[in-house]
C-alpha cells in the first residue's frame, strides 16, 4: 500500500495533508488496513465457524445447533455496534475504543485458538464484544478525516474504505479456511488473530495521521452518569452470575440456557427501540410519517438479512455434507465458498453505480422502494434456487459446486439492490434528534434476522430441508411483492425522501 502515498495538494490543516492515500488524507490508509486486517480475521473465523461446530474433530454438534450458535454469533455483532458507538461517544472517545476492540478481538481469536471446547464460547463472546465496539467507530473516523460533509472526497474516501472490507473478506477463507480445514482447526483461528495483531500494530503506529478529534469523547459522561450507568451494569451483571450460578449447580444448565436468552434479545431490542422512537412525542408530523415508512423498510431487510446470512451457515453445512467442492476435478476447501461474496461485490459494485447513474441521466433511475423490493425478491429466488441441489442431495447424489455459486450470485445482487438503499435511506429517514443513532438501528435489522434464524434452530427446525428452504423463500418474495404494492402509501409516508 505504500506505493499509492503520494505527494499531493489538499485542504490545509487536513490530517495528512503532506501525503496522500489515492488522493485522500494519509489517515485512511490506516484505517482501511485496520478494516481489512479486521475483516481478515473477523470472516475468517466465520468461514470455519459452522464447520468447526459439525466437525467430528471440532466439537461435532447437530446442524441446527450449529446453526444456532452461528446465528446468534453473528446477530450479536450488530446488536453491540450499538452500545459499541454509544462508548465512543460518551465513553472513550472513537481512537481508544478501536484500539481496545482490536486488542479484545485478537484476545477472543487467540481463546478460539486453544484446544479446548470449555473457552470456544468465551472466544466467540470477546470476538463479538470487540467487533462491536469497532463496527460504529472505525467508520465515524473515516468522516473525521474530510472538512465536513461537502468535502467532494469523502464519498470516494468511504468507497476505498470499504474496497479494504472486501478485500479482507476476500482473503480470509483462502487463508485461513485453508489452513483451519486442512492442517487445523485452532491453527486457523490462531491465523484470525495474527491478522487482528497486523491490524492493531499499524493502527497504533499510523494514529498520528488521524484526525485529532478521532481522540475527543464527544458528549462524556457526567459523574453522575457515569457512576449511574456502572451502579446498573454491576445490578445486571449480577442477576447474571448469580442465575446462571443455581442453574450450573442444579446441575440444569445447558447451551439453551445461553442461546435462548441471546436470541431473544435479538429479537426484542430491535422492537423496543423502534417503539421508542415512533412514540417520542418530540417528533413532528413528518419525521412521524417518516418512521411509520422506516418500518416496512426495517421488517423487509430484516427478512433479507435472515435468508442472506445462511450463506455461511445453511450452506456451509449442506456443502460440507452434500456438495461436490470441485471444478473440473481439482477439490477445494469448503470455506472457500466464502470468498465468492466479496469478489462478486468488487467486481459488480462498480457495474450498479455506473448503471444507476445512466439509467438516472435518462431519467429511469428505479425509486428506492423497486430497488429495495427486488432486492426481497431475488434473495427469495435464491433460495427457490437452493432447492435444485437439496433434491438433488435428497437423491443421494453430490449437487456440483456450481449450483452453491449461483445461489451466491443471485444474493450478493440481492445485497447489491437493497444495502446501499436501505443505508441511504436509513440516512435520510432519520429523525433529527436520532440522527446519529439511526445506522446502528438500521444493523439492527440483521440483528432481528440472524435472531430468528437462531429461534427456528433451537426450536429444532432443520434448515436444510425442501419444505422449510422453499416456505423461507416464499417468505422473501411475498415481503418483496408486498412492498412494491404498497409502493403509494410508503412514498407518501417518506414524503420528499426518495
Amino acid at each position: 500500500m505504500a506505493s499509492s502515498l503520494t505527494k499531493d495538494s489538499v485542504t490545509p490543516g487536513t490530517p495528512g495533508s503532506e501525503t496522500t492515500f489515492f488522493g485522500h488524507p494519509r489517515g485512511l490508509a490506516t484505517l482501511f488496513m485496520t478494516e481489512m486486517w479486521e475483516r481478515f480475521s473477523y470472516y475468517g473465523m466465520r468461514a470455519l465457524l459452522p464447520l468447526y461446530l459439525v466437525a467430528p474433530g471440532g466439537l461435532h454438534l447437530n446442524a441446527a445447533t450449529a446453526t444456532a450458535i452461528y446465528s446468534v454469533y453473528v446477530s450479536l455483532v450488530y446488536l453491540l455496534a450499538m452500545p459499541g458507538g454509544w462508548f465512543g461517544d460518551r465513553v472513550w472517545g472513537p481512537r481508544k475504543t478501536v484500539a481496545v476492540a482490536g486488542a479484545v478481538i485478537m484476545l477472543g481469536h487467540l481463546t478460539l485458538a486453544l484446544p479446548s471446547s470449555g473457552t470456544f464460547y468465551a472466544g466467540l463472546g470477546l470476538v463479538a464484544i470487540g467487533s462491536g465496539l469497532l463496527k460504529a467507530n472505525i467508520s465515524t473516523m473515516v468522516g473525521h478525516l474530510y472538512s465536513g460533509p461537502d468535502d467532494p472526497r469523502r464519498d470516494g474516501g468511504f468507497t476505498v474504505f470499504y474496497m479494504g472490507i472486501n478485500l479482507g473478506a476476500f482473503a480470509a477463507p483462502l487463508v485461513i479456511g485453508t489452513v483451519g480445514e486442512n492442517v487445523n482447526w485452532h491453527l486457523g483461528f490462531a491465523l484470525a488473530a495474527l491478522g487482528m495483531a497486523l491490524g492493531l500494530v499499524q493502527f497504533l503506529l499510523g494514529s498520528r495521521h488521524l484526525a485529532e478529534r478521532s481522540s475527543v469523547v464527544p458528549t462524556p459522561l457526567s459523574a453522575e452518569e457515569k457512576s449511574s450507568t456502572l451502579r446498573k451494569a454491576a445490578v445486571w451483571a449480577g442477576i447474571a452470575v448469580v442465575f446462571y450460578a443455581i442453574v450450573g449447580f442444579t446441575g440444569h444448565y445447558t447451551l439453551n440456557w445461553i442461546l435462548v436468552p441471546l436470541t431473544l434479545l435479538g429479537v426484542i431490542i430491535p422492537v423496543m427501540v423502534l417503539t421508542r422512537i415512533k412514540r417520542d412525542k418530540d417528533l413532528d408530523r413528518s419525521e412521524q410519517k417518516s418512521m411509520s415508512a422506516y418500518i416496512w423498510f426495517f421488517v423487509a431487510a430484516a427478512v433479507f438479512w435472515m435468508i442472506y446470512d445462511q450463506g455461511g451457515s445453511t450452506l456451509s453445512i449442506f456443502a460440507d455434507s452434500s456438495a461436490e467442492n470441485s471444478v473440473f476435478g481439482w477439490e477445494f476447501p469448503v470455506s472457500w465458498y466464502q470468498s465468492v461474496n466479496p469478489v462478486l461485490i468488487m467486481a459488480l459494485a462498480p457495474v450498479f453505480a455506473w448503471f444507476w447513474l445512466a439509467l438516472n441521466r435518462r431519467g429511469k433511475e428505479p425509486s428506492t422502494i423497486v430497488k429495495f423490493s427486488s432486492g426481497l425478491v431475488l434473495v427469495g429466488a435464491s433460495f427457490f434456487l437452493f432447492l435444485a441441489p437439496l433434491t438433488i442431495a435428497e437423491g443421494g447424489h453430490k449437487a456440483a459446486a456450481l449450483w452453491l455459486v449461483g445461489i451466491y450470485f443471485i444474493q450478493t445482487v440481492g445485497e447489491l439492490l437493497l444495502s446501499p438503499v436501505g443505508l441511504s435511506v436509513t440516512t435520510k429517514m432519520a429523525p433529527a434528534k436520532y440522527a446519529s443513532q439511526m445506522m446502528g438501528v438500521w444493523f439492527l435489522a440483521v440483528t432481528a434476522g440472524d435472531a430468528t434464524t437462531g429461534l427456528l434452530s433451537i426450536a429444532g427446525v432443520d434448515l436444510n430441508k425442501t419444505g422449510v428452504v422453499a416456505l423461507e423463500a416464499t417468505l422473501a418474495v411475498v415481503a418483496g411483492v408486498a412492498v412494491w404494492m404498497y409502493r403509494n402509501k410508503v412514498k407518501e409516508l417518506m414524503g420528499s425522501v426518495r
